[in-house]
């Protein structure tokens, strides 16, 4: 299910995870790699669902890469195995080549599990050099730049990572 964000604010991107046993250390808790694989797909996901431009079409088709250059992590509460935890991401910058995402975790009862920061580029698959980001992914990311505006919530329910 989503909600629609108007125009004129900026949007929150809530996607809900379900933690699963092979997300889980032998205590029976996200190992925290477990965490990045989780986000990759909610950025894939909020892309596709939020922006409306295809991940997977980005990366094949236009040759547009997304890496990860910069991500900082604070790991504020354990999540456990059967738990529903919900990602939460906003834009925090938009520069020339990158952006910057505020991505929080939390568990069922809205605490904090979970704060990142991370920083992404845009390349070019052919040559692997940073590129401009093209004119249509900046104009859908402007609707999402948190910075100094009202925000809305887009959420989808039912998303699981593997």
């Amino acid at each position: 299910m989503r909600e629609e964000a108007a125009p004129a604010a900026a949007a929150v991107f809530s996607q809900r995870h379900a933690v699963r046993f092979s997300h889980c250390d032998p205590a029976g808790i996200v190992f925290f790699p477990q965490y990045f694989v989780m986000l990759n797909g909610v950025v894939e996901d909020w892309f596709t669902q939020g922006l409306g431009i295809n991940y997977a079409a980005l990366i094949a088709e236009r040759r547009v890469g997304l890496p990860t250059v910069s991500l900082q992590c604070d790991f504020v509460a354990p999540s456990r195995m059967g738990e529903h935890i919900t990602f939460n991401l906003s834009v925090a910058r938009i520069g020339k080549r990158s952006l910057n995402l505020d991505i929080s975790c939390t568990g069922p009862d809205g605490a904090q599990r979970l704060r990142m920061r991370q920083v992404l580029v845009t390349t070019s698959l052919a040559t692997h050099q940073s590129m401009d980001i093209p004119p249509d992914i900046r104009s859908a990311l402007v609707l999402w730049n948190t910075t100094g505006t009202d925000t809305k919530t887009i959420t989808t329910t039912g998303a699981t990572a593997s």
